[in-house]
């Protein structure tokens, strides 16, 4: 099924899970969401994919050889897990994990909303 984006939205997002993940930098796909307030729960997790691309001054910062392998597999703090989900109320939504830590206070990184989507 093809889908085309509705809304970008990035917005922070509280995640639920069932279970735990085993790797909390390395998450597998949620249970469910929280967004402005309303809960979401997944139906279906469509498809998954990751991007280990350094962004802004990360990226400036390894070895070009090295760069290269980090790309495929990840390094410290760098990395985002994309999951397409259908959820409870019929939309689908991309979501995902950036593995940034984003001060000395939140080390574990941050889910957001990215978009939502349509068919058609």
């Amino acid at each position: 099924m093809e889908f085309t984006p509705l809304h970008f939205l990035d917005q922070p997002i509280e995640i639920i899970f069932d279970t735990p993940p085993a790797l909390e930098k390395t998450p597998d796909c949620p249970n469910g969401f929280i967004w402005e307030g309303k809960t979401y729960r997944l139906l279906e997790m469509l498809s998954s994919w990751n991007d280990f691309k350094r962004r802004g001054r990360m990226a400036q910062n390894m070895r070009p050889a090295h760069a290269s392998s980090a790309a495929s597999r990840g390094s410290l703090n760098v990395g985002r897990f994309y999951f397409r989900v259908k959820v409870d109320t019929g939309q689908v939504f991309d979501i995902y994990y950036d593995r940034v830590v984003k001060d000395v206070d939140n080390r574990k990184g941050q889910w957001f909303i990215y978009r939502e989507l349509g068919t058609g």
